[in-house]
């Protein structure tokens, strides 16, 4: 062990962002395994890595106990023993005996460096986990490394690590190609076994479209507009709905912006995607007649606590049922009432 290994943990300090005094730590664990294969694995071994000067020491530790009393030669030592090594040593005292590690075989300095490189593999996969762990159920910016075109999954390098944009999870209709920036939202981190941890990254999550409004919406940053919940059918439409905490701010006006400013730059980010979006309310009923915009509701009957008739005129039956009654599902979702529409 040299300068040149310290120098090699510093590096890995600044380019992964892993703590030297952490990354010391696994090493003196890892070679305190190594030697234990070499003593004994009973041996109680104490490592000691010094950066300073560059080198690490080995110390094995016995018990002291009394002439005559000692069954473990790895573990123990008599007192007449201890007290030839130093005369401070006492009756049930620990003596540190150091020892020289250049006798060690070859194989047992293998093992400690296989256990070393191993130690540096668990301390990443524990930072990458820790950081997606932070950025879980938020959008982050990744660049496409690699387009699979047997599945269409796109390998990101997310700047933390490299994880995989299932075809399933991506808007469809999109395309991607290598070296685009796309913006993805983190549902799931997951602890892996050997290869780091398993992230779960989507575009077609109904947080993506939520989180992009709180991105570009200051009044949502703020607290002055809450977003009450999102129903989506990515790649076709989606309903957001929205209250304002103060009179004065208009919920809905404020997510639009000034000739639409704000929403534009929320539809590109969705390519055709179509957005609602709803004023909530507090009424049931009033909450499902802005849910089911853009088409006009002459009247909305309560027939439960979560169940409702809604009147349409016939020109505008099929707009509020929509294709395959995507826009009643979307309400119905968006609103948690069962819907009964009728002209």
């Amino acid at each position: 062990m040299n300068a040149d290994f310290f120098n090699a943990l510093d590096l890995i300090e600044k380019e992964k962002g892993i703590p030297k005094e952490y990354m010391i730590e696994r090493i003196e664990a890892a070679l305190t395994k190594a030697c234990q294969k070499e003593v004994g694995s009973s041996t109680i071994i104490r490592v000691q890595l010094n950066p300073n000067k560059a080198d690490f020491r080995v110390f094995q530790q016995r018990t002291v106990l009394p002439d005559g009393e000692v069954t473990d030669r790895y573990t123990e030592i008599s007192l007449s023993e201890a007290k030839a090594l130093s005369r401070r040593n006492k009756l049930g005292g620990i003596v540190e005996t150091e020892l020289k590690t250049k006798t060690f075989r070859r194989l047992s300095a293998q093992a400690g460096k296989q256990m070393i490189i191993q130690a540096i593999r668990d301390a990443e996969r524990e930072r990458q986990t820790r950081e997606y762990e932070d950025k879980k159920e938020e959008i982050i910016t990744a660049i496409v490394d690699k387009v699979d075109m047997t599945n269409g999954n796109l390998i990101l390098d997310t700047g933390t690590g490299y994880a995989t944009l299932l075809k399933g999870e991506q808007i469809p209709g999109e395309v991607h190609d290598v070296g685009d920036r796309i913006k993805v939202f983190i549902s799931e981190v997951k602890t892996g076994e050997t290869r780091g941890p398993i992230v779960t990254l989507s575009r077609v999550h109904p947080h993506f479209v939520k989180r992009l409004f709180e991105l570009e919406i200051p009044e949502i940053q703020d607290g002055t507009i809450v977003v009450k919940g999102v129903s989506r059918e990515a790649g076709s439409r989606s309903k957001i709905a929205v209250y304002s905490t103060d009179e004065n701010v208009d919920a809905v006006g404020s997510c639009i912006g000034k000739n639409g400013m704000r929403i534009n730059a929320i539809l590109a980010e969705l390519g055709n995607e179509k957005v609602d979006i709803i004023k909530y309310s507090e009424d049931i009923a009033e909450y499902v007649k802005e849910a089911l915009s853009p088409a006009k509701v002459i009247s909305v009957e309560m027939e439960g606590e979560r169940s409702c008739r809604v009147t349409v005129s016939p020109d505008q039956l099929s707009l509020a049922i929509g294709k395959e009654g995507q826009n009643a599902k979307l309400v119905a979702r968006l609103t948690g009432c069962k819907i009964d529409i009728k002209s």
